[in-house]
């Protein structure tokens, strides 16, 4: 019997070794669910597609290529927001976006939306299918594009077309993962030998794109007595078994790194796209090294900008470095960065009181009593901010989050997509209340796979970032405060155990019990609403705009607010000034 293009199509996704497709079924999308069920490919039926590409994007991320989609109109618009987040990630993903009947198309029908123009700022590949022939040839397109300019590519696919005959094609149908080996010239690789053998104090910066690079970049920072900083993606693999580090810069960040980056001669910059300009020097030399040559110098003014993959460079760049033998540079930023950890270890040992839990100490706990495998995701807001100071680097543990789109909501999904991938290892997905409230009804995703998923709410009853926000603008909070439903108790209508958390003294235990639970768990732990994270820079402008704003809700009769504000964050503030 003949197959049809939905066989075909979940055949090629076969080949280039899909094992899920995250997606909501329905009309448009029903021939294909049918082809899927017939083969290897797990349909993961998700509540909410929005959920289903950030589940994709986790997969993807951790595994190279993962498979959402999303049925005419409505169902592929909800796409829209991980495909966004999976593409500034540089995650490669495919998405299917199946739509009206070919021959209604631009007569107005119902759920009619127009995929080309829909999806064309969230990708590098987005064309539609509209006959047999084209199948194979644009399938194959799509998945190159997407492995290989690391994003997103979309193909639109019309019901009716779906259930079409299929027609091999002339052309290819595998996919090429191909490793080219990327460095700089000869010249280039001298002109940056020189100038680093000139500049008496270094410091190596390293983003998600020197991940693979570990080894390398420590072994750079030895020979250059460099201390090294790092992004928030690039923590996980830049921060473990390196005596030379000086943590990450930022918003979320530490005094340490945009100390040493500041107080260098020169800056190497190794796979970074990081995005503060405000943060970056301006008065020392600056060197960029990236795969990518159209990121170079659009975050800082370079010396030089070479494109390459930062293991390869670093290894053809070795040999040609002389080594430095005055550690005095090295040592100042390395003592300075452990008074930064002593600042942090004083909330970590400030366990906060009854409903108001110090959210770093959690987040330490967590770090503490976690696998060395574990696979964290966490929401945008303040839980990014925790699991960037407290979660740390074993070199195995990986860390998701929205970090270049900054959408909230994304934990649970995340986690959803990292458990399936990877049944083995210790899920942890840091959640805020707003977040979780956001996709709330997906809980029920991770029941019905049975998932072993561990939901650490940080249940701050507030949207504590935008709080922040507002505070340091010279703005009163105001409507940032959360109602929530008692986490516990859905957790518990949908299906697995959840529990509350109200006193400090029970945190360890709850967590203990949350982690060696066999399946999924939601533990609901009440943090500090009032509890900050002030960026590792404070401006005289955010120091007078949080005045003015405590005045103002003092002024509002909210004294009570203000002073629990002061009490939680004085040391940290006192550390910042």
């Amino acid at each position: 019997m003949a197959k049809n293009v939905a066989e075909q199509i979940v055949e090629m996704l076969e080949n280039a070794n899909v094992k899920r497709i995250y997606a909501v079924t329905g009309d448009s999308l029903n021939h294909l669910n049918i082809a899927v069920k017939k083969s290897s490919i797990q349909w993961i039926h998700v509540r909410h597609e929005e959920v289903g590409a950030y589940a994709a994007a986790a997969e993807a991320e951790l595994d190279g290529f993962a498979v959402c989609a999303g049925s005419c109109g409505p169902g592929h618009v909800h796409l829209i927001n991980g495909a966004y987040d999976a593409h500034r990630s540089h995650v490669p993903m495919l998405v299917i976006a199946s739509t009206i009947p070919s021959d209604e198309m631009g007569m107005d029908y119902f759920q009619e939306t127009n995929t080309i123009k829909l999806f064309d700022d969230c990708s590098h590949y987005n064309q539609m299918i509209t006959r047999p022939e084209q199948v194979q040839r644009i399938m194959q397109t799509a998945i190159q594009h997407a492995i290989s300019k690391k994003g997103v590519a979309v193909i639109g696919l019309p019901g009716d077309v779906s259930e079409l005959d299929a027609e091999e094609g002339a052309t290819s149908a595998q996919v090429f993962r191909t490793h080219p080996v990327i460095r700089p010239s000869d010249d280039e690789l001298k002109q940056l030998a020189d100038l680093i053998n000139q500049s008496k104090k270094v410091t190596l910066y390293g983003g998600v794109g020197a991940g693979k690079a570990n080894v390398e970049v420590i072994e750079l920072s030895k020979l250059l007595k460099a201390p090294v900083g790092y992004s928030f993606r690039g923590k996980m693999d830049i921060q473990p078994n390196n005596p030379n580090e000086v943590g990450l810069t930022g918003l979320l960040g530490f005094p340490s790194a945009y100390h040493a980056m500041h107080e260098a001669d020169l800056v190497i910059l190794l796979g970074t796209d990081f995005p503060y300009q405000k943060f970056m020097p301006v008065k020392n030399k600056i060197v960029q090294i990236d795969e990518s040559p159209e990121r170079l110098g659009r975050r800082a003014k370079l010396e030089l900008g070479l494109a390459g993959d930062v293991k390869e460079t670093i290894k053809a760049l070795l040999p040609l470095l002389q080594e430095k033998t005055n550690t005095d540079f090295l040592n100042e930023q390395l003592a300075f960065y452990e008074k930064v950890k002593e600042n942090q270890l004083s909330y970590v040992r400030d366990f906060g009181k009854e409903n108001a839990i110090q959210p770093e100490y959690v987040a330490h706990t967590l770090d503490r009593l976690a696998d060395r495998n574990a696979i964290f995701t966490v929401d945008t807001g303040m839980c990014c901010v925790w699991g960037a100071r407290f979660i740390t680097g074993t070199g195995e543990r990986k860390m998701l989050g929205s970090f270049n789109h900054g959408s909230m909501a994304n934990a649970m999904p995340m986690a959803i997509g990292a458990s399936l991938a990877h049944p083995d290892r210790q899920v942890i997905a840091m959640c805020g209340d707003g977040g979780l409230s956001m996709l709330l009804g997906d809980m029920a995703t991770i029941f019905q796979y049975k998932l072993p998923v561990k939901l650490i709410v940080f249940n701050n009853r507030t949207l504590g970032m935008v709080k922040l926000e507002m505070e340091v603008g010279g703005m009163p909070d105001n409507e940032t405060d959360m109602i929530n439903p008692d986490f516990a108790m859905v957790a518990q209508a949908m299906g697995y155990p959840g529990k509350n958390v109200h006193r400090p003294e029970d945190v360890e235990g709850a967590i203990r019990e949350c982690l060696d639970y066999e399946g999924p768990y939601l533990l609901n732990i009440f943090t500090n609403p009032n509890a900050l994270a002030l960026p590792p820079k404070v401006e005289l402008d955010q120091v007078l705009g949080m005045t003015k704003s405590m005045a103002q809700l003092m002024l509002g009769g909210k004294m009570e607010e203000v002073l629990d504000t002061v009490k939680s964050n004085y040391k940290h503030i006192k550390g910042l000034l």
